[in-house]
């Protein structure tokens, strides 16, 4: 008898086992077979928006020229948003992504530290000697924005007055809220998620670059029909209209 409910034992933990076995197997093969979220690389300026268009996605929010390069050299994205159309179109050409579409546009402004030290008022003030001005580098599209506004107002030796070239918008926002800096230009947009931190000072009429934003889907992605979807979304009224109540202009 002892023998009997020994080998009952026996038998019930090698069922017992087999089953944990299995069901971890399972869980294996499931993790496996799962869709990972979509990746989606986008434009800094963009951080704020975009999960409220779709929050299931997984964001990668940089420079427009930072991520351009992540792709060139292989990154798993699926769709590519960048605040500017040369990015796009260059990737396109080399036949990295699908083609490109405008889906939004923006409007650059100076901003200033809310208690203004520097007492600037008007677009001209930062090219006076000594003023501590923050720009994004050049290549990302808020900084070739930004020189190209001062190249057209004829104050480009502002830039002597350069106290930081930033990776990306939010860069130049960080330093000018936290009064590291006195001035800085940055995108219509992101000056609103600053709020009460700084001041915001308009460009003179007829300065003002054109902002073209644009979108593709990334040729070696893996979810491609997510990633058409994810464009489809963003072009879509509810996408649209996102945007527009974000501060973004409509194409």
């Amino acid at each position: 008898m002892p023998r009997l409910r020994w080998l009952l034992c026996t038998f019930s933990f090698f069922l017992f086992a087999t089953a944990c076995s299995g069901g971890h197997e399972t869980a294996t093969q499931t993790s496996a077979a799962g869709e990972r979220p979509l990746i989606v690389y986008a434009a800094a300026s963009l951080t704020e928006v975009f999960p409220t268009i779709d929050s299931t996605a997984r964001y990668n929010f940089a420079g427009s020229d930072e991520l351009a390069t992540q792709i060139r050299e292989g990154a798993p994205a699926d769709v590519y948003a960048a605040a500017s159309s040369k990015y796009p179109q260059a990737l396109y050409q080399e036949g990295l992504v699908e083609e490109p579409v405008t889906f939004a546009s923006n409007v650059l402004v100076l901003i200033v530290p809310k208690d203004n030290p520097a007492g600037i008022g008007k677009i001209a003030d930062v090219a006076r000697p000594g003023t501590k001005l923050v720009v994004a580098a050049e290549g990302v599209p808020v900084g070739d924005y930004t020189r190209e506004v001062l190249n057209e107002l004829q104050l480009t030796d502002a830039l002597d007055n350069v106290v930081s070239n930033e990776e990306d918008v939010k860069g130049v926002v960080a330093k000018v809220a936290l009064g590291e800096a006195e001035a800085g230009f940055v995108y219509a947009t992101d000056a609103a998620t600053a709020g009460a931190k700084v001041s915001v000072i308009e460009l003179p009429k007829g300065s003002q670059p054109p902002i073209e934003y644009q979108i593709a889907v990334v040729k070696r992605s893996a979810s491609k029909q997510a990633a058409e979807a994810f464009v489809r979304e963003v072009l879509a009224p509810e996408g649209q209209q996102a945007l527009a109540s974000a501060g973004f202009l409509l194409p």
